[in-house]
């Protein structure tokens, strides 16, 4: 017998959204570690706001819809509010009821401001990574970094000087004409870089971001962003090198463009063992030679090493880095750090799901 197309326009239900979810789901461990997070930040949340006025979003709730955004690639936080409306699931993640009313788009935004600073992003990968520790290495790291894309178009590449009538830039025509970071600037986004992080590449307006990775799991301990220069992965390198916590013998690994004589130098300087690519064509030859080669744990280190790449495949693919939606070098740092520890959050699921199989 075929059944009826009954249309209802209300509903009452009984079922929560905690019951909707299936025990089963991967988000569920994601949302109890964050939880247990966000109960721990919580004191310092309360510093950011005034005892007065009108209640503003949780940034508990903030936080967590951030995470879905990360997590399922949401583009802009106008599709963002609009899955809150009628996405289940995400309701139940951010907390919210069945029925209750959706933030606009603006005002998501606007109080998300209070929550972009570097001290907030690196308070919750730090707890992360306390989540992590059973599956840390403290001897064996990589550290790498990746071109991150500016929100700022070429035309907004122009001379530092250069006025229009009224005091307002000209329009730009750059065909022909040659640009540097020391004459040009950007007009929408001041703190990016015209870079390219290799030979034959296009040059873009950049930053770059850079990471330092344990070798065990591949767990991201450090994150970083600078502006786009020559020098800057191997000035970044060594700062979060220079952080790694304990007196154990350490190894960092990394690739052709960390070997330098400087670099490597510095590294043996610090008692750290540097494991780098040996880059052959360089002038003068590597800088890496027998001492450290004729060990297994470099040829180790090498294959490991390989697995940054990954975290970086992730974070830009999945994470909405491949062309950061945010300006300015401290708004940049802020989701950067914020997005591994996102990555964090996932690889920490699947380690853990794995210890108890």
């Amino acid at each position: 017998m075929r059944g009826e197309d009954a249309k209802q326009e209300g509903m009452f239900s009984y079922v929560s959204p905690e019951k909707r979810v299936p025990l089963d789901h991967p988000l569920r461990p994601v949302r109890e570690m964050v939880d247990g997070i966000l109960k721990e930040m919580s004191p310092r949340f309360a510093r950011l706001y005034s005892d007065r006025g009108r209640p503003s979003i949780a940034p508990e709730r903030l936080l967590r819809a951030l995470l879905l955004q990360i997590f399922y690639s949401v583009r802009s936080e106008r599709i963002l509010m609009e899955q809150l409306d009628y996405n289940l699931l995400f309701r139940w993640f951010v907390g919210m009821e069945m029925d209750e009313e959706v933030w606009d788009h603006a005002v998501f935004s606007k109080n998300r401001e209070r929550l972009l600073n570097q001290e907030i992003a690196q308070a919750f990968f730090a707890r992360v990574l306390k989540l992590a520790s059973p599956y840390l290495s403290d001897e064996h790291f990589t550290v790498d970094g990746t071109l991150l894309e500016a929100w700022a178009s070429q035309k907004s590449f122009r001379p530092k000087d250069e006025e229009g009538a009224g005091g307002t830039p000209r329009e730009a025509d750059f065909h022909g004409e040659h640009r540097s970071n020391e004459t040009h600037q950007s007009t929408t986004d001041p703190d990016c870089r015209l870079y390219k992080k290799s030979k034959g590449a296009e040059a873009k307006l950049s930053y770059l971001g850079h990471v330092l990775m344990e070798n065990r799991n591949g767990l991201l301990v450090r994150t970083m962003v600078t502006q786009a220069d020559g020098t800057a992965e191997r000035d970044a390198a060594l700062l979060m090198a220079s952080k790694i916590p304990g007196i154990q013998p350490i190894t960092l690994g990394g690739d052709k463009n960390y070997d330098t004589r400087d670099f490597v130098d510095t590294l043996r300087e610090m008692k750290i063992t540097p494991h780098v690519a040996k880059n052959e064509k360089r002038p003068g030859g590597s800088a890496i030679d027998e001492r450290t080669t004729r060990h297994p744990g470099y040829e180790i280190s090498q294959q490991k090493r390989k697995r940054v790449e990954q975290s970086f495949g992730w974070m830009k693919m999945i994470g909405l880095l491949r062309k950061v939606k945010l300006r300015g070098i401290r708004k940049v740092s802020w989701w950067f750090t914020f997005v591994g520890a996102a990555y964090n959050l996932i690889r920490l699921r699947r380690l853990r799901a794995q210890a108890v199989a």
